[in-house]
């Protein structure tokens, strides 16, 4: 079998015999993986796969979801599997096949400098922050079993802290007894590779995760997948001497414990014969190419261009004041955007009679014509206030109301402000 062989220096973290004394071997190591993604025709035998403990030192989500990618692209897992564990300053990370508009508040995000990422795995949206570890398994497809790994950290956590955990019938996590949820799960199936990655609430700002995660499904029409709310708790509210570095250290030590292809556990002899804990530097230098994916990840059109097609149609009450006549009251502006590949496909302005603005403001208002073809975003709300300012008309308040009322569908804001 053709091999293309990278090594690497890697710093090793072994754990010892005694469980809760981890121990740094202080010298540095040459480590040769292969990184071939093609298979031998024969068989392969269970005894011959290892299994290493990856710690990313990156806490930037694009770095680390392209890491995540590299390694399903690029390495062998056949005879060796892999726990990566990393961690992210605050971001909302979407599902391949979501819709950011429908699962977050783009407001907060912006607010707070949180970034919105969209991962290649499927599921639902997700909150990271320091306060919460972040898990993918990575093996052959053959081998791909997200229940295992499940029951491995439902052991870990019973082990280290007598926490009782359940997996509910959507495979998350959840606390036994109360049922809320600890952790989120998805997975990406492939050939020869295949990954399932979960996250752990630790310490977790709920509050932000309230409010970034708050869904703006009215008036929109998709078929993207859409989140399922659940009730969550942090690790931390259960038992006080949970931290993400303990929780880090005890699960990476269940994983070396536990058999590669079953969730039998091994004991502590058998972390001897794995290859420890690596702390891993997501690097182009480290991983050839792993920039030109991270790349890809924070750009535009993966993050929100990637969203399936929907529409959004969204009706505001004009203020008495813009319509001129007293005997008009109650009288609503309705908007319709047709968007596709994140971009504007079509728009439908159907403005009251009572709302005489300025020209074209009657029925559906043909200036909007400027916003198809721009992307469904705020850039395409300043094109649309560009094209009426060069109105001639001397109805600008109505104008602004108009405008206000398209940046509002466009940004998603609170429902509050679209009635």
């Amino acid at each position: 079998m053709a091999q293309n062989l990278v090594t690497k220096l890697y710093r090793i973290s072994v754990i010892g015999a005694a469980r809760n004394k981890p121990y740094v071997v202080p010298s540095v190591k040459a480590v040769t993986y292969s990184t071939s993604t093609q298979q031998d025709s024969g068989a392969v035998k269970n005894s011959d796969a290892v299994k290493s403990v990856f710690i990313s030192q990156s806490n930037d989500i694009f770095t680390n979801l392209a890491l995540e990618d590299w390694l399903y692209k690029n390495f062998n897992f056949i005879n060796h599997h892999i726990l990566l564990l990393w961690r992210n300053s605050p971001a909302v990370v979407i599902g391949r096949h979501q819709n950011p508009w429908l699962e977050v508040n783009t407001s907060v995000l912006s607010e707070h400098g949180i970034e919105i990422a969209r991962r290649n795995s499927g599921g639902g949206t997700v909150y990271h922050d320091n306060g919460n570890l972040n898990l993918t398994f990575f093996t052959p497809r053959e081998h791909y079993n997200r229940k295992n790994n499940l029951q491995l950290i439902n052991r870990a956590l019973i082990r280290e802290w007598g926490l009782k955990t359940e997996i509910s019938p959507r495979e998350d996590i959840v606390i036994s007894g109360g049922y809320k949820q600890i952790s989120g799960t998805a997975a990406k199936l492939g050939r020869p590779n295949a990954y399932h990655h979960c996250t752990l609430l630790v310490s977790v700002d709920k509050e932000k995760l309230k409010h970034a995660l708050h869904k703006h499904h009215k008036g929109i029409k998709t078929n993207a997948t859409q989140s399922i709310p659940s009730p969550v708790m942090n690790l931390c509210d259960v038992n006080s001497h949970v931290t993400v570095e303990k929780l880090l250290s005890t699960i990476g030590w269940e994983y070396l414990r536990t058999c590669p292809y079953t969730a039998e556990d091994r004991g502590k002899d058998f972390i001897m014969k794995q290859r420890g804990f690596q702390f891993i530097n997501p690097t182009d230098q480290w991983f050839p190419g792993l920039d030109k994916l991270r790349a890809e990840l924070t750009s535009w059109d993966w993050r929100f261009g990637k969203s399936p097609k929907f529409n959004v149609t969204r009706t505001f009450q004009v203020p008495q004041e813009l319509l001129g006549k007293e005997e008009l009251r109650n009288e609503e502006l309705s908007i319709t955007i047709d968007v596709n590949k994140g971009m504007v496909e079509d728009v439908m302005l159907m403005v009251p009679p009572g709302l005489k603005a300025a020209n074209g403001f009657s029925g559906q208002a043909q200036v909007v014509t400027s916003l198809k073809g721009q992307r469904f975003s705020e850039e395409a709300v300043t094109i649309l206030q560009k094209a009426l300012s060069e109105l001639e008309s001397p109805e600008q308040t109505r104008n602004e109301f108009v405008v206000d009322c398209v940046r509002t569908s466009i940004l998603a804001l609170e429902d509050e402000k679209s009635n």
